[in-house]
């Protein structure tokens, strides 16, 4: 079964995203956990999933968006359809009940920054005879997250989507995930699977340009990666550095809005997100990444992956 949320409308076909919708249960502390004993701190429970965060960031931006994902049929199933709902994206949601909606435990220290223990929700069992082509062949654009490919399922109904897209005109955009999930899997395991879908726009962070590269500085990265994506607009996201745009031999350095950091939480989705909703209207992908780091300094100014956006964020959205 397949559930449709009614989203916005806009004069341009939408975003699709495929991917992983997982609740957070996100456990901060202001101090080192004590091994084997008690230590207090917040506990939240806040909707996630990358590719989720990348969607509602997007339509918080005024893109219209569609989501494709697979949840369970329960409490937290409903609550994601809610989620999504309040948040204007179309979900196009596969119910299961041979698995529960995904869940992750994300562990923020007192420096802000996350481990996660991800859970194997219904997220990572989307298979390719569940996939609206549809909704994914009507849209101008799709974006994968690394989360899809590490494991088959979901990866070949990623794969499939892609082919679906890009055979109906959409281009295509990847963020590359989790280091720590490349490296395990094998670095050219992981390119095996996803160079041959010729994606136009790449958003891997330091370390996972690193692990794919062996570079370590940012510039040698960016090269490195376009030789391993040729058709792609680079997008490197440095955290505290800002971020790196390398388009056409041309290298844009984009340093970031903030050094408060309170949780790292959801930056990069966010920071995804907002990039795509600018630049596929705009189509300037300095001035997306400009956009992207005001919006994601404001995320890691604030606890979770979505906070609720305050007047300050509201002016910023506007800008797009």
């Amino acid at each position: 079964m397949t559930t449709d949320a009614v989203g916005t409308s806009a004069s341009f076909p939408p975003l699709c995203v495929l991917g992983d919708f997982a609740w957070d249960v996100l456990i901060r502390t202001n101090t080192e956990l004590l091994r084997g004993g008690d230590t207090f701190g917040e506990v939240v429970l806040t909707p996630g999933g990358s590719a989720a965060n990348v969607a509602v960031w997007a339509s918080r931006c005024g893109m219209t968006t569609r989501f494709v994902g697979k949840i369970g049929r329960d409490r937290f199933g409903q609550l994601a359809q809610e989620d999504l709902l309040r948040e204007k994206v179309v979900a196009h949601l596969v119910e299961t009940e041979a698995h529960s909606t995904g869940s992750v435990a994300v562990f923020v220290d007192h420096t802000g920054q996350r481990s996660m223990v991800s859970g194997h929700g219904a997220d990572f069992y989307l298979l390719s005879s569940e996939l609206p082509v549809e909704a994914i062949s009507s849209a101008r654009h799709l974006h994968l997250t690394a989360w899809s490919f590490f494991t088959d399922p979901p990866r070949s109904a990623a794969r499939a989507a892609a082919k679906i897209a890009r055979s109906h005109g959409a281009t295509i955009s990847f963020d590359t995930g989790s280091f720590q999930m490349i490296q395990e899997m094998g670095v050219q395991n992981f390119l095996s699977y996803s160079t041959d879908l010729n994606f136009d726009i790449v958003l891997p962070n330091k370390e996972e340009g690193q692990v794919l590269t062996g570079c370590t500085e940012p510039l040698d990265i960016a090269k490195a990666l376009k030789e391993i994506f040729p058709s792609a607009l680079i997008v490197l996201k440095l955290d505290a550095e800002g971020s790196l745009i390398y388009d056409n031999g041309q290298a844009t350095h984009i340093p970031p809005a903030t050094n408060n950091l309170v949780d790292a939480t959801g930056a990069g989705d966010s920071y995804a997100g907002s990039f795509l909703a600018h630049y596929l209207v705009n189509h300037s992908a300095v001035d997306a990444a400009r956009y992207a780091t005001t919006i994601s300094a404001w995320v890691i100014e604030h606890i979770g992956a979505r906070p609720t956006p305050d007047a300050r964020l509201r002016k910023s959205l506007i800008r797009s």
